[in-house]
């Protein structure tokens, strides 16, 4: 079980890492989205999926918080994704030409 546990936390912590460096590097705000909302998203789910295994095989087992705090995650970071995309895409935000999907925005 201890293999699991560090196999997890080190995929989370290279996924956290990733979507860090991509929220940093990359060039507009279209493309900075995808470091939090993929990479990060799911490396906090891989760290709290560690903890889960953690707290069950040595703790007082299997807790509900990491339950509840994995689902919250998993579903809000996706919206709010989405929701600062569209309001971007309404306040007419430049972007640059490596970015694709542009031409498929509708126009108000």
């Amino acid at each position: 079980m201890d293999i699991v546990i560090s196999i997890l936390l080190l995929m989370g912590g290279v996924l956290v890492l990733v979507g860090s460096i991509g929220l940093v590097k990359m060039p507009d705000f279209f493309m900075r989205l995808h470091g939090p909302t993929k990479a990060t998203t799911l490396g906090m789910a891989c760290l709290l999926f560690a903890a889960m295994a953690h707290y069950s095989q040595y703790g007082d087992g299997l807790s509900l918080k990491e339950i509840l705090i994995s689902l919250f995650l998993l579903i809000t970071a996706p919206i709010s994704g989405y929701m600062l995309i569209k309001s971007a895409i309404h306040h007419r935000i430049d972007s640059t030409d490596k970015t694709t999907g542009k031409d498929k925005i509708e126009e108000d």
